[in-house]
């Protein structure tokens, strides 16, 4: 029997949506139609692949207030933010235009007695794992430039944001662009695993867990198939002695606390220089305390729950265990909170690099605060992480931001903001955040292959 995929909506516990997981044999025969298509998809003009491209984003752009209401329902966010045609738009965009400078071939030689040249060419099959606290804006970072660079895309969704796939599908294909070429699919795990391990793709992305990234490489072991990751994250941020006070405490809160702390880039540690500790400390408390927590739905909600109560429940019991070894938690509990999805956002301080609540993982709207002396105390404490995927340092000095940067164990360096992907930049990370290259010039690098061309002439 089919496994069946549910999407438990946060807002009331209820099955918002529910999708039969495709058998191994039929999803088989979805990966050999892409394999099929891919040829001819890679053999249309670059000019045409991303016309076809901008006009699927655009057929997205169409439905943004549905949008927003299915977000809500599916993960939380609330209606007030509008879903994510911005950055889904500016991503792909940028993508399309930087394509046929990104995919020209280098050439090396042209001349009388030679041409040598370096061409891009598609890798094939990209199968792109997407996760459901960004569902849109994650999934284009591959899906736009996979498809424009020639490939085939074979698009699995986080179950939580089952929906995701199919709008993006219907879209896409709406505007011309072939079933086979783009396909939105539902797969178990398992299944998932024995596709990868049977070399049914060429390129593999994915973004979720750390865990997940580990099943991802261990089905691909042996297969020399590419699997790019985008894992966990603790991302820390500074605040220097000359800093901005209130542009870094609106900074910084917003990056630890929007989409219910649920960001692959949000701020989970921030470490204050002690002359500002006190009154960094004073100002976050109220900028948190001024969040409305309710349904995602009404307008007034500015804070939505967690996605799933098991994500909460580990929000919870960090904090519980913190507190439990001496940490002080600011926030008095909002009337909201029911003890499951719905969570107060919380700020810590006493605490140590000894509690779960800096080390692990929190991905929740929960944030712990210690003060630090001097530039070289930051960066040890922001570099004593598993992870590494942003750094964000504000400060009045942008030298001073570019030297404490270079010594940063970290994917992306940023000054006087945090929680933002320029899709002009390789998003990257390092240690337990794994080793993807996504978006920029190197995003197409990644999804294709190189071939040299050695012509020597008669």
């Amino acid at each position: 029997m089919a496994k069946t995929l549910k999407c438990i909506s946060p807002i009331d516990g209820s099955v918002y949506l529910e999708r039969p997981a495709l058998s191994l044999d039929a999803a088989r025969a979805q990966c050999a139609k892409a394999k099929i298509a891919q040829g001819a998809w890679a053999a249309r003009p670059l000019v045409e692949r991303i016309a076809l491209v901008r006009a699927g984003v655009t057929e997205v752009g169409r439905t943004t207030d549905r949008m927003a209401i299915e977000l809500a329902h599916q993960m939380g966010r609330p209606v007030r933010y509008g879903g994510e045609f911005g950055g889904f738009n500016e991503r792909a965009s940028y993508m399309a235009d930087i394509a046929e400078q990104a995919l020209a071939p280098m050439i090396v030689e042209d001349s009388e007695k030679a041409t040598r040249k370096i061409t891009r060419e598609a890798r094939g099959v990209v199968l792109v794992v997407a996760p459901w606290n960004y569902p849109y804006m994650t999934a284009i970072n591959t899906v736009a430039p996979a498809l424009i660079a020639g490939n085939t895309v074979v698009l699995k969704h986080a179950t939580q944001t089952l929906q995701v796939g199919e709008r993006l599908a219907e879209a896409f294909h709406a505007v011309g662009i072939p079933a086979d070429v783009f396909q939105n699919v539902f797969l178990d795990h398992e299944t998932t695993s024995t596709l990868i391990a049977e070399r049914q793709f060429d390129f593999v992305n994915f973004t979720g867990s750390v865990g997940g990234g580990k099943a991802m490489e261990i089905a691909a072991a042996g297969t020399f198939t590419p699997v790019a990751t985008e894992l966990g994250g603790k991302d820390p941020g500074y605040v220097r002695a000359d800093a901005d006070l209130d542009a870094a405490v609106d900074g910084l809160m917003d990056g630890a606390m929007f989409n219910a702390g649920q960001c692959c880039c949000g701020i989970e540690r921030i470490y204050v220089h002690e002359s500002l500790y006190d009154a960094f400390v004073e100002k976050a408390v109220a900028w948190v305390s001024a969040l409305k927590l309710g349904n995602p739905l009404e307008q007034e909600t500015t804070i939505g729950p967690m996605a799933n109560v098991r994500f909460a429940a580990e929000v919870r019991a960090q904090i519980a265990e913190a507190v439990a070894d001496g940490a002080t938690a600011l926030i008095a509990p909002f009337a909201q909170d029911d003890g499951a999805a719905y969570l107060t956002p919380q700020i810590l301080t006493n605490v140590t690099h000894k509690m779960r609540v800096m080390r692990d993982e929190s991905f929740g709207p929960v944030v712990g605060i210690m003060p630090v002396k001097d530039d070289g105390e930051a960066i040890a404490l922001m570099n004593d992480c598993q992870f590494g995927l942003t750094a964000a340092i504000f400060t009045k000095d942008v030298d001073a931001a570019d030297a404490i940067g270079a010594q940063l164990e970290t994917g992306t360096v940023f000054m006087n903001r945090c929680d933002y992907l320029d899709p002009a930049l390789c998003w990257t990370g390092c240690k337990d955040t794994g080793s993807g290259a996504g978006l920029s010039v190197l995003g197409y690098q990644a999804l294709t292959r190189p071939k040299s061309y050695h012509l020597k002439k008669a």
